[in-house]
């Protein structure tokens, strides 16, 4: 009873001290050292202090006169605290409000529970932190830069939010195998996904020329500067690479410099924000778009080990690095390539493949695109009539070429049609360019434009060929910004309004000069082609050089042919930002230009002698070129075919000659390949190279193997394909992006001729739909014994339709369903399919979310089964009493030779079955039972038993 008063005092003063609002003084006072170490900046708290009239000019003086951070704070406290609560309370608040600023106190501010009173909210607080308002214009700026598209149009207000559209990005490793798909961008960023190097620091996204990359950086910048893009960064700076490329070999600058004059110069105390930025790198991210666009005599060797912030080295030495993450580490940095770019592994983080436009994004892209309905409706059609147009449409870029086009005939020429012949890339680039020369011609509101594209290139003529010697003067030296003298020099004013070329920012130190680069890489590869046709003094040698800076030690095509220049000529491969996408290019439109089709056109700019005469000079390198490239490439001997393995600059020489158009050469290659199984996987191959891949496969007299795994054909490519299906009989397009329209083609097309037997459509996004028709091809065609369709979206309805038909089937050698979601039932379904089939050898249906209810199907089935001799069973979810059934089923099948059982729920009960089974089976190999519930100790009761695999 001694303590009762006593404790009852305690619970009183308690009840005090709840009901007595707290002291905001006394929390100054208590927590005095710990605000002293985080109030970083004092500017924002005395404009403040000052704006409500809590402090006088004298007071701001006063605690300004001190030399160092912590005792300017330690001042200003002293005087908040000699004013009161109120004031205490203000200053506080402020420390709130100014998140931004303040960040290591909002755990403090967490602690204490603070809560300004109503009078206190009505105070007003301002912003005046130069961090927080460098990042504010940061935001503003790339808003501003990013709301309208920049990559591919000019003077045209087409808005980012009305015109991007996504396109299918993979997160891939450095061997480039698919890890996953960019579901957001956000994605980029999360190392849940794709992350192959958790030591590297950028995000390092590769796609062809016009695939997207330039407008993915758009869309994320613009996301940022709307607080949509939650990463966590509060700084964001974006480069182009090619700027890299315009200073000199001795110019040096600092970090601070890089990121503040080259990019958004901060408004006040830049040395503050630097400071920001150094202590906190991981706040800031970047972007550096068009990594092999950097064009340097700059020795990489020569940068230093340890980069220091403050030191003034050459730009491309700052650039190194911070992807290096010896500058700034531990910022974040997305850089971008075209395909075929190399850069070090230790740098990337992760890696995104962009494949461009799929049909579903192709629909959405013409939705935004064309507002109108009916506009809409008739394109669509016409792609669809038009798979030469279709296929080139996955490309970003091209595909908006082709709706410009469009949208300038159907309203300027009152046309609603698209070339209905076959459509090449040259052809497109011919007409944009014929779109941008009628942009200034004066129309009559009465009457439509109607000159022909003869009229307006000969009425441009002089215009075309200046703009084709820039083109082709920048070409030479791998250069795509061009100075205002060499522009203005060679053409007017009224020249540039057409749209070729655009302004970009000087970085030369050539003072308010704008600089001026071609509106896209391909647009000035296509006029330096128009120079090497057009002008007349372009020898054999010049018209050929851009073949020869393409040729690779893997792929050299120059060894052997009877152009001597070519035979000593090595193209300069020591740069490490080279990339050759350029002159690919330029050698495609260079023969696009060339055929037969377009001399008629030309003829009126260019003598037809000479025309002739580089025609000739042309398709002579073809036929002695390839002749040389067939015979280096790799070759195999199969049981039914010759093979020949092709490298990806092999696709671009079937491009080149698909531009041509001409059949000789295409026959000549085909000929010339002196094989029928034709090996193109890896080859970075698109829907439109199926175009030119028929133009030559399509010349086999013979039966013919087609292996496509691992590209980007598509469905478009699919359609693209059909001259050849008469002779195809494997065909192997898995990891394609392939969907259920473009297997109903190949049920179409294949179910005609009955000679397929291999058909590879594994890791697609194939449906229960597209499941159907590659059953109906199973029952039609007894040639199909292989069938590859795992990892697809297949499921119950779809495993089944699949299942019976191979149950009809008396032909049937292989089927893979590893990866779909077949189930029980659909499990249920291939037991009875096995059951007694007579010619069914190597099954899989691994990963397929079967439980041991559909293991019972399936052994029961398989005691029943005489040709099986590899079953797949790997990643399901199957436990002892489904090892118990294949027990019993081991017992009696004799044929079985691999029963795989990896990854499932069996534990050493179940194995124990296994291997006793084993007793009564000499016949079969191995079974596997790796990543089961076993561990190592019970394992070793298996240790005889060789043919139990545990580990």
């Amino acid at each position: 009873m001694e303590g009762q008063p006593a404790a009852n005092a305690e619970i009183i003063q308690q009840a005090s001290s709840r009901a007595s609002p707290p002291s905001f003084v006394n929390l100054l006072k208590v927590h005095r050292e710990l605000l002293v170490c985080s109030i970083r900046n004092t500017q924002c708290l005395i404009d403040n202090l000052i704006k409500n009239e809590y402090f006088s000019t004298e007071d701001a003086e006063i605690a300004a006169q001190y030399p160092t951070q912590a005792d300017k704070v330690r001042k200003i406290l002293d005087l908040v605290q000699s004013k009161g609560e109120e004031v205490a309370e203000y200053c506080i608040y402020v420390l709130q409000q100014v998140a931004d600023a303040y960040y290591e106190l909002h755990p403090w501010l967490e602690e204490i529970g603070f809560h300004p009173s109503e009078d206190i909210c009505n105070k007003p607080v301002e912003n005046t932190d130069p961090v927080s308002r460098y990042h504010q214009k940061l935001k503003d700026e790339l808003g501003r830069d990013t709301k309208f598209i920049m990559s591919y149009a000019q003077k045209e207000d087409m808005l980012l939010e009305e015109t991007y559209s996504a396109n299918i990005m993979e997160l891939i490793n450095h061997t480039n195998e698919k890890l996953g798909n960019v579901n957001g961008l956000e994605d980029l960023f999360d190392d849940n996904v794709g992350l192959i190097n958790e030591d590297g620091e950028t995000v390092y996204v590769v796609g062809d020329a016009g695939i997207g990359k330039s407008m993915l950086l758009q869309k994320m910048q613009n996301l940022w500067s709307k607080d949509e893009f939650n990463v966590g960064a509060k700084f964001f700076f974006h480069f182009r690479c090619r700027m890299f490329s315009c200073f000199n070999q001795n110019d040096t600058i600092c970090l601070k410099d890089l990121l503040f004059k080259y990019n958004c110069f901060p408004d006040q105390d830049p040395e503050e924000i630097f400071d920001f930025i150094l202590k906190f790198p991981h706040t800031v991210l970047f972007t550096f778009d068009g990594f092999d666009e950097i064009h340097s005599d700059f020795d990489l060797n020569s940068v230093p080990e340890i980069c220091l912030p403050n030191e003034s080295m050459h730009p491309l030495a700052l650039l190194v690095g911070l992807l290096s993450g010896k500058l700034l580490k531990g910022s974040r940095k997305v850089l971008t390539a075209r395909t075929g770019t190399e850069v070090h592994r230790n740098i990337v983080r992760k890696k995104v493949y962009l494949r461009g436009f799929s049909s579903t994004n192709l629909q959405e892209y013409t939705k935004m695109f064309f507002k109108d309905t009916v506009c809409r409706t008739l394109v669509l059609n016409q792609l669809e009539a038009n798979p030469n147009l279709s296929s080139l449409c996955s490309v970003p870029l091209f595909c908006w070429i082709i709706f410009k086009c469009y949208d300038h005939f159907h309203t300027a020429l009152d046309s609603h049609e698209f070339p209905d012949y076959t459509v090449t890339l040259t052809d497109i680039f011919l007409l944009m360019t014929e779109v941008h020369l009628n942009r200034t011609q004066k129309t009559n509101l009465l009457k439509k434009n109607n000159r022909s594209q003869v009229e307006t290139y000969r009425s441009k003529k002089e215009t075309l060929f200046a703009l084709s010697k820039i083109a082709h003067m920048g070409m030479e030296k791998s250069l795509f910004v061009f100075e205002q003298d060499e522009i203005t020099a060679s053409l007017s004013e009224q020249d540039l309004l057409l749209g070729f070329l655009r302004a970009v920012p000087n970085y030369g130190g050539c003072g308010d000069q704008s600089s001026y680069e071609f509106l896209h890489m391909t647009l000035q590869s296509f006029f330096t082609a128009f120079f090497l046709v057009t002008e007349e003094k372009v020898g054999a040698k010049e018209l050929l050089k851009f073949f020869a800076e393409c040729s690779t030690p893997d792929t050299t095509l120059s060894s052997c042919l009877p152009i001597t220049w070519l035979k000593n000529h090595h193209p300069t491969g020591d740069d490490p930002f080279r990339n050759n996408e350029h002159f690919h290019f330029t050698n495609l439109f260079l023969c696009g230009l060339l055929s037969k089709a377009r001399q008629k056109l030309l003829r009126h700019l260019v003598s037809p002698a000479s025309i002739k005469k580089k025609r000739k000079v042309l398709l002579t390198y073809f036929f002695e070129s390839m002749k040389s490239h067939l015979k280096g490439l790799s070759r195999a001997r199969l049981k039914e075919y010759k093979q020949i393995q092709v490298m990806p600059n092999f696709v671009w020489m079937l491009r080149c000659i698909y531009e041509t158009q001409s059949e000789k050469v295409g026959k000549g290659v085909a000929k010339g390949m002196r094989a029928n199984y034709i090996k193109l996987t890896y080859c970075n191959a698109y829907s439109a190279d199926c175009s030119a891949i028929s133009f030559v496969m399509h010349h086999f007299q013979k039966r013919l193997a087609l292996d496509l795994d691992n590209n980007n054909i598509n469905d478009y490519g699919i359609k693209q394909l059909l001259p050849c299906f008469s002779k195809l009989a494997v065909l192997r397009v898995s990891v394609n992006q392939i969907t259920d329209q473009a297997v109903r083609v190949l049920y179409e097309e294949l179910s005609k001729y009955k000679i397929v037997t291999y058909l590879g459509l594994y890791n697609n996004q194939i449906t229960d739909v597209g499941a159907k028709y590659v059953a109906r091809l199973i029952e039609e065609c007894p040639s199909l014994i292989y069938v590859k369709i795992g990892a697809n979206k297949i499921t119950t309805e779809g495993g089944k339709s699949l299942a019976y038909a191979i149950k009809r089937s008396t032909t049937m050698y292989e089927i893979g369903m590893w990866g779909n979601k077949v189930g029980d039932e659909g499990a249920k379904a291939f037991a009875e399919a096995l059951w007694d089939h007579p010619t069914i050898t190597n099954v899989s249906l691994a990963f397929n979310d079967i439980t041991t209810e559909g293991g019972k199907y399936i052994a029961e089935a398989m005691k029943h089964n005489n040709t099986v001799n590899i079953f797949w069973l790997t990643k399901n979810d199957l436990d002892d009493e489904a090892a118990e059934c294949f027990a019993e089923m081991v017992k009696v099948n004799k044929r079985l030779g691999h029963l795989w059982l990896i990854q499932n729920q069996i534990t050493a009960r179940g194995a124990q079955c296994l291997a006793d089974a084993l007793q009564d089976n000499t016949a079969i190999k191995e079974i596997c039972l790796n990543g089961n519930r076993i561990s190592q100790e019970e394992a070793k009761a298996f240790e005889n038993e060789k043919r139990i695999i545990c580990f």
